[in-house]
């Protein structure tokens, strides 16, 4: 169907030692004596994904991208730690396989998991699936609990009690994002010093406790159940996952969620189908959250400008390379423009003080 993860052929300058994976992978499952195939994922803009797959069983391998990294930015290992840790207790993650340092095996870091069979979706719910506002409402709902259920996770039982420092983290993130901001920037795109000064300025006296936060929740990060898309099998791109404060992670999503009423500059960003009939306003989806985690979430314009912002400084950074020419893939070439919108859109909010 037209909602698999399209692969493509591996791209120049991407390409692996696919004898040196195929080896790591059999240590790891002698019961797979058949030759691979090799693809690539077409989807994704950061860290690389490639699909290696045997008549046994199919496999996901992650690595980070080819040419400058930024200090602590594409961690491996922190992927595949939490997504180990936490399919005992939280099953909508993939089963991941073995993780190594040893760049001498292609190049870098990387880590292979099983492959999370089912749906991918993007801006669109496919027309095939003759899908109304009710079953769009459904799966609205199912990801909003998937969030719930990741925040109310027991990290320390799960063996992440250190998997950050959750103290301060709402202002390490807003200083470190900045920082990275001012790293990244190009002579192209705003500088936006007013939206940086604001966060600094607007942050909140308190925390809203402590939880996993995965740092990049969207439907199109979702793999959907093959027979009810309705429901989530399996939640992708753990790259940026940490502890703290929940409502920071609520935000990152929100920044994510377009709804049809928007105007047109906030639609150059849509990633996943928030659009379509029956999907909740940004309003209707905190205020389920809220209902849901029982908890207060007053205050929370804080929270979505700075998941704008965060976001804007994700593009930044990739579009980064690209203007210096690290990489050339021709689909960052409009990602300073992308930036710039969602520096006018912070900037938007903060006026009208509305989600």
């Amino acid at each position: 169907m037209a909602s698999d993860n399209p692969t493509v052929s591996i791209r120049e300058g991407e390409e692996l030692n696919i004898e040196a994976v195929d080896a790591l992978i059999k240590q790891n499952r002698p019961d797979i004596q058949s030759a691979p195939q090799m693809a690539q994922y077409s989807s994704g803009a950061s860290n690389l994904t490639y699909a290696i797959d045997y008549p046994e069983q199919r496999f996901v391998l992650r690595r980070p991208p080819f040419g400058y990294i930024p200090k602590g930015g594409h961690d491996m290992y922190r992927e595949y730690r939490i997504q180990t840790a936490l399919h005992p207790v939280y099953p909508y993650v993939a089963k991941t396989l073995f993780y190594t340092e040893d760049e001498s095996q292609i190049g870098a870091e990387f880590y292979v998991m099983e492959r999370a069979e089912g749906h991918l979706i993007h801006k669109n719910i496919p027309a095939e699936w003759e899908w109304g506002s009710e079953q769009a409402r459904r799966l609205n709902e199912t990801f909003v609990r998937r969030l719930v259920d990741l925040h109310n996770v027991d990290f320390k039982a799960a063996g992440l009690a250190d998997f950050g420092k959750p103290n301060g983290y709402v202002q390490r993130q807003i200083l470190g994002w900045n920082k990275r901001w001012a790293k990244a920037w190009t002579e192209d795109v705003e500088k936006f010093e007013d939206i940086c000064q604001w966060l600094e300025d607007n942050r909140p006296d308190t925390e809203q406790g402590v939880g996993l936060l995965h740092g990049d929740f969207r439907i199109d990060n979702c793999i959907l159940d093959q027979n009810d898309p309705t429901q989530i099998n399996a939640i992708l791109d753990w790259e940026i996952s940490a502890l703290g404060d929940p409502l920071m992670d609520l935000g990152n999503t929100l920044a994510y969620w377009i709804q049809a009423d928007d105007p047109d500059f906030m639609k150059m960003v849509v990633r996943q189908p928030s659009m379509e009939s029956g999907m909740m306003t940004r309003q209707e989806f905190l205020d389920f959250y809220a209902a849901e985690r029982k908890i207060n979430t007053d205050g929370f314009q804080f929270y979505y400008v700075y998941g704008i912002w965060r976001l804007a400084v994700i593009i930044q950074q990739i579009y980064y390379r690209f203007y210096h020419g690290q990489t050339d893939n021709p689909k960052f070439k409009a990602y300073g423009m992308m930036t710039n919108a969602l520096g006018q859109l912070a900037r938007f909010k903060i006026k009208t003080g509305k989600l």
